[in-house]
Formats: structure tokens, C-alpha cells, sequence
């Protein structure tokens, strides 16, 4: 479990992701992050824009409950920036791919902003 004193690394996410751990990925954020996802729904110029962590929570909570697995498949840490790609399936076979920059402060994120692509 993450402590006050623990910083959030790759090894860290990888694990909360890849079991789906909708709980210790919310808990990585501080309390006024904010999550922006890029996708064809939310382009660049209006992305999805998830303010805080009990909405950050939410967000979480819902992609981990989905039947479907998840695998980090790299992560870069460079100072305050961690990045990280990921390769999702469900269970028809659909298939999305993301990638992700988190800016963090103090070992908690702060920022996060997420790319994805979907099969369609």
C-alpha cells in the first residue's frame, strides 16, 4: 500500500493496473490532480477533463471493474515525470492502446494526461 512517504514509480503502476486496483491507483493522485484523456471522443482541443481525486476515483473505479485485461507495457521515469504505455483487450477482441505522462509532485500525481486509441 502507498505511504505518505512512498513515491509512485513504474513498478507501482504496473502493478495497480495489471490488477486492476481501481482503490491504489486513486490513491497515487494528490487531492486537486487532474486526469486529461485524449481520444476521438475528447480531442485536443476539448479533451476529457477529470478534476480531482474522488472523481479521478470514479474514473478509476469504473475502468477496473470492465471485463478486460490491462498490460504496462513501458515505463520512463525522468525527475518529476513518469510516462507510461499500456495495451488493453476485452473479451470480443476489442482492443485500446494507451499512453500516458504524469507529472508528479512530492512522489503523487498531479497531472496526467492520457492518450488512447480504440479498435472500432
Amino acid at each position: 500500500m502507498l505511504t505518505k512517504t512512498q513515491a509512485v514509480d513504474g513498478t507501482a503502476i504496473k502493478k495497480a493496473i495489471e490488477g486492476r486496483d481501481g482503490k491504489l491507483l486513486s490513491s497515487f493522485y494528490n487531492d486537486d490532480a487532474l486526469v486529461r484523456v485524449i481520444d476521438r471522443n475528447n480531442p485536443p482541443s476539448k479533451p476529457r477533463e477529470i478534476r480531482g481525486r474522488a472523481a479521478i476515483s470514479i474514473f478509476w473505479d469504473d475502468i477496473c471493474s470492465r471485463a478486460m485485461t490491462h498490460k504496462v507495457d513501458a515505463t520512463i521515469a525522468e525527475g518529476d515525470n513518469l510516462a507510461f504505455t499500456q495495451a488493453c483487450a476485452y473479451p470480443d477482441g476489442t482492443k485500446v492502446y494507451c499512453a500516458a505522462i504524469l507529472e508528479l509532485k512530492n512522489g503523487r500525481i498531479t497531472r496526467q494526461t492520457v492518450v488512447q486509441a480504440w479498435d472500432e
